[in-house]
């Protein structure tokens, strides 16, 4: 998309990043959480938060189901739909990136193609991919929702493992098995993996 001639930003001209870091203490990243539906990504994302927000840092959580409720709820799932989704979503978690604020980013995102957009988007320095790799059958015990019963008898359309791909990452920062370890073991790994990342030397 070409930036129209008459808009003007402003970037240059409020506070940086740099100034909003060094007030909250931390260096702002993009965590981004990808793997099945019923993997585990939002509860992780949620006890992660908690953790974050306990150890003084200051956390938003980006979620699949919050954002299709309310942004992009004019989105459905097909490939093209779900890259503008993410595409979206991206340009949201920059906004919090360049606020300062570190982003907890839970969606399936399931092709190496739109994870890498919003990658690029991001920008790959910031971009921290996680890996929630939990079985195909792991995750359709857990549906308490009932879609992928749906999904298999036709009922919804482009549900990724079932009717659409998911494409595992070929190289994720990290990746926690959930079939392997508790909740509070997956939390630990993650935050023992970010801590380098967001802490600033001689935080108060």
């Amino acid at each position: 998309m070409k930036t129209q001639a008459h808009i003007f930003p402003v970037f240059t001209e409020i506070l940086q990043r740099t100034d909003r870091e060094r007030f909250l203490q931390q260096h702002s990243k993009v965590v981004w959480l990808t793997g099945l539906s019923g993997s585990g990504k939002t509860t992780i994302a949620k006890h992660l938060e908690r953790k974050l927000f306990e150890q003084g840092f200051f956390a938003q959580i980006l979620d699949g189901d919050n954002i299709r409720s309310g942004i992009n709820s004019n989105l459905g799932f097909s490939l093209e739909d779900r890259q503008e989704n993410i595409r979206r979503i991206a340009e949201i978690a920059k906004l919090y990136l360049n606020s300062g604020v570190i982003v907890l980013a839970s969606f399936i995102s399931p092709t190496a193609e739109i994870r890498d957009l919003a990658r690029s988007i991001i920008g790959a320095e910031d971009f921290i991919e996680i890996f929630v790799n939990t079985p195909l059958q792991i995750c359709e015990q857990r549906d308490t929702k009932g879609l992928y019963t749906k999904a298999r008898r036709g009922l919804i359309q482009d549900f990724s493992g079932v009717n659409s791909p998911y494409e595992s990452p070929a190289a994720p920062a990290l990746e926690i098995k959930t079939d392997q370890m508790s909740i509070e073991q997956a939390v630990d790994c993650i935050y023992t993996h970010l801590e380098a990342h967001i802490t600033i030397t001689n935080r108060e």
